[in-house]
C-alpha cells in the first residue's frame, strides 16, 4: 500500500514536470518563429547588391544609425542639437536681434550653444 502512494505522487510529480516542459517546448517554439520572422524581415531589408554580396561600409554604417538612435532617444519639450544630440546648451545675448527696447534698455534674442561640440542652434 505505501509503495502505490508513493507511485501516485511520484506520477503527479512527473506529470507536473511534464506539463512544464510542455510549456518550455511552447515558449521555445514562439521564440524561433519570432527569430526566424526578425531574420526573414532583416534580410528583406537589406540593401540590393551584386550576387547577394553587400559592402562592409553599409553594414557599418546601418550599426552607426542603430546606435546614433539609441544614444539620442526623442526627447519632448527640450532643445535638442542637430549634430550630437546634446541637450545641455549654453546662452548668449545675439547682438544682432534687438527684441524689444524700452527708456534705452535694450532686450536682446538669445543664441543657444551646445556644451558637446559647439554648435549653434
Amino acid at each position: 500500500m505505501l509503495k502505490s502512494k508513493g507511485d501516485n505522487k511520484l506520477t503527479e510529480f512527473e506529470e507536473k514536470i511534464l506539463s512544464l516542459l510542455v510549456k518550455i517546448n511552447q515558449k521555445l517554439d514562439m521564440l524561433l518563429s519570432i527569430n526566424s520572422s526578425i531574420n526573414n524581415e532583416a534580410r528583406s531589408e537589406s540593401i540590393p547588391s551584386e550576387q547577394g554580396y553587400v559592402k562592409p561600409s553599409a553594414v557599418v554604417e546601418r550599426q552607426e544609425e542603430a546606435e546614433k538612435a539609441l544614444e539620442r532617444p526623442p526627447i519632448e519639450g527640450r532643445r535638442v542639437c542637430p549634430d550630437c544630440g546634446g541637450t545641455e546648451f549654453r546662452t548668449e545675448e545675439d547682438k544682432s536681434q534687438v527684441l524689444f527696447q524700452q527708456g534705452g534698455m535694450k532686450i536682446f534674442a538669445k543664441r543657444y550653444i551646445c556644451k558637446k561640440c559647439g554648435a549653434e542652434t
